[in-house]
């Protein structure tokens, strides 16, 4: 139980967390949440494409051959893979990307990046550059990026190795 001379950092709440660790975490889950709203918007406004759709034809843009295992593309972009098999059918839909067969899995499938798909990638990219540097980029210094950007890899690392 937390005493009344404590400072703020070490009161704690109901959740058993310390009032700056709480800060931290919510923050950036509310940050997450915010960017992603707004950066969304901007590219479905502007483009007609969803974020989760630009990161999709980012993906493959950047693979070998423009093509990726279904699999694979769900982990790239934290989706589950009902979840990338919807997206991907409505890309495919779309003109954006077409399905082939895995050679050496039948039961496995790639997506794979069309020149329509390049295209509209490459017109969004700009509009998603910019409203990455203005909502987030923006607001650091570029020490304070590199420092974001040990932080960010140092919990990663801890996650890989738990």
């Amino acid at each position: 139980m937390a005493t009344t001379d404590a400072t703020p950092g070490e009161l704690e709440s109901d959740a058993g967390l310390t009032t700056a660790e709480l800060g931290a975490w919510r923050g950036l889950l509310r940050v997450h949440a915010s960017l992603m709203k707004a950066l969304d918007a901007e590219l479905e406004a502007a483009h007609g494409l969803a974020l989760t759709s630009y990161e999709v034809l980012l993906q493959l843009a950047e693979a070998p051959e423009r093509k990726m295992r279904m699999c694979d593309l769900a982990d790239s972009v934290l989706l589950s893979r009902s979840g990338m098999s919807r997206l991907v059918d409505r890309l495919e839909r779309d003109g954006l990307l077409t399905r082939a067969a895995c050679a050496a899995d039948a039961r496995g499938s790639y997506a794979v990046l069309t020149a329509e798909g390049l295209a509209r990638l490459e017109a969004a990219r700009p509009t998603h550059h910019e409203g990455v540097r203005r909502r987030f980029l923006a607001h650091f210094g570029d020490e304070d990026l590199a420092q974001l950007a040990r932080y960010w890899q140092r919990v990663l690392d801890a996650g890989a190795s738990a």
